[in-house]
Protein backbone atom coordinates (compact mmCIF):
# COMPACT_ATOMS: atom_id res chain seq x y z
CA UNK A 1 0.00 0.00 0.00
CA UNK A 2 1.36 3.45 -0.86
CA UNK A 3 1.45 6.30 1.70
CA UNK A 4 -1.40 8.77 1.84
CA UNK A 5 -0.84 12.19 0.24
CA UNK A 6 -2.07 15.17 2.25
CA UNK A 7 -1.13 17.84 -0.27
CA UNK A 8 -3.25 19.05 -3.15
CA UNK A 9 -1.73 18.63 -6.56
CA UNK A 10 -1.74 21.68 -8.86
CA UNK A 11 -4.69 24.05 -8.99
CA UNK A 12 -5.38 26.56 -6.24
CA UNK A 13 -2.94 27.18 -3.44
CA UNK A 14 -3.89 25.47 -0.16
CA UNK A 15 -4.18 28.74 1.78
CA UNK A 16 -6.87 30.09 -0.58
CA UNK A 17 -5.24 33.50 -1.16
CA UNK A 18 -5.03 33.33 -4.92
CA UNK A 19 -7.26 36.32 -5.84
CA UNK A 20 -6.11 38.86 -3.23
CA UNK A 21 -3.87 41.85 -3.99
CA UNK A 22 -0.25 41.58 -2.79
CA UNK A 23 -0.78 44.13 -0.01
CA UNK A 24 -3.33 41.81 1.62
CA UNK A 25 -0.63 39.17 2.09
CA UNK A 26 2.09 41.39 3.45
CA UNK A 27 0.65 43.68 6.10
CA UNK A 28 -1.50 46.70 6.78
CA UNK A 29 -1.93 49.89 4.78
CA UNK A 30 -1.32 53.27 6.43
CA UNK A 31 -1.53 56.80 5.08
CA UNK A 32 1.54 59.04 5.38
CA UNK A 33 2.32 62.28 3.56
CA UNK A 34 -0.79 61.91 1.42
CA UNK A 35 0.23 58.49 0.16
CA UNK A 36 -0.81 54.95 1.09
CA UNK A 37 2.04 52.84 2.48
CA UNK A 38 2.13 49.08 2.97
CA UNK A 39 3.62 48.29 6.37
CA UNK A 40 4.79 44.80 7.26
CA UNK A 41 6.29 43.75 10.61
CA UNK A 42 9.49 41.72 10.47
CA UNK A 43 10.16 39.44 13.43
CA UNK A 44 13.55 38.77 14.94
CA UNK A 45 13.89 35.53 13.00
CA UNK A 46 13.26 37.26 9.67
CA UNK A 47 15.77 40.06 10.23
CA UNK A 48 18.95 38.58 8.82
CA UNK A 49 20.86 41.62 7.50
CA UNK A 50 21.98 45.05 8.62
CA UNK A 51 19.64 47.88 7.58
CA UNK A 52 19.75 51.67 8.01
CA UNK A 53 16.59 53.21 9.53
CA UNK A 54 15.56 56.37 7.64
CA UNK A 55 13.85 57.75 10.75
CA UNK A 56 16.89 57.94 13.03
CA UNK A 57 19.73 57.18 10.60
CA UNK A 58 20.91 54.38 12.90
CA UNK A 59 21.66 50.80 11.99
CA UNK A 60 19.16 47.99 12.56
CA UNK A 61 21.32 44.94 13.39
CA UNK A 62 20.32 41.37 12.47
CA UNK A 63 17.87 39.75 14.87
CA UNK A 64 16.07 42.98 15.85
CA UNK A 65 12.32 43.09 15.07
CA UNK A 66 11.34 46.09 12.92
CA UNK A 67 8.91 47.11 10.15
CA UNK A 68 9.29 47.35 6.40
CA UNK A 69 7.32 50.13 4.68
CA UNK A 70 6.92 51.03 1.02
CA UNK A 71 4.48 53.12 -1.03
CA UNK A 72 1.53 51.06 -2.21
CA UNK A 73 2.17 52.13 -5.80
CA UNK A 74 5.94 51.85 -5.37
CA UNK A 75 8.52 49.43 -6.61
CA UNK A 76 10.59 46.84 -4.76
CA UNK A 77 13.43 49.36 -4.56
CA UNK A 78 11.19 51.74 -2.55
CA UNK A 79 11.09 49.46 0.52
CA UNK A 80 12.59 50.92 3.69
CA UNK A 81 13.35 49.16 6.96
CA UNK A 82 12.37 51.23 10.02
CA UNK A 83 12.67 50.70 13.76
CA UNK A 84 9.13 50.14 14.98
CA UNK A 85 9.32 53.18 17.29
CA UNK A 86 10.71 55.36 14.50
CA UNK A 87 7.86 54.37 12.17
CA UNK A 88 5.29 55.22 14.85
CA UNK A 89 6.98 58.59 15.53
CA UNK A 90 7.58 59.52 11.88
CA UNK A 91 5.22 62.53 12.01
CA UNK A 92 6.79 63.95 15.18
CA UNK A 93 10.37 63.85 13.92
CA UNK A 94 12.00 66.67 12.01
CA UNK A 95 13.63 66.06 8.66
CA UNK A 96 17.13 64.74 9.21
CA UNK A 97 19.98 65.45 6.89
CA UNK A 98 21.96 62.44 5.83
CA UNK A 99 25.51 62.47 7.17
CA UNK A 100 28.49 61.33 5.21
CA UNK A 101 30.55 58.52 6.73
CA UNK A 102 33.28 60.91 7.87
CA UNK A 103 30.97 63.53 9.40
CA UNK A 104 31.03 64.01 13.18
CA UNK A 105 28.09 62.59 15.14
CA UNK A 106 27.39 65.72 17.23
Amino acid sequence: MSPRRNRQRGGAKPNGRTGLPPSAHWGSTEEWRGENWVVRPVGSGGAAKHYRCPGCDQEIPPGVPHVVAWPQDGDVDDRRHWHTACWKARDRRSARLQRSRNAPRY
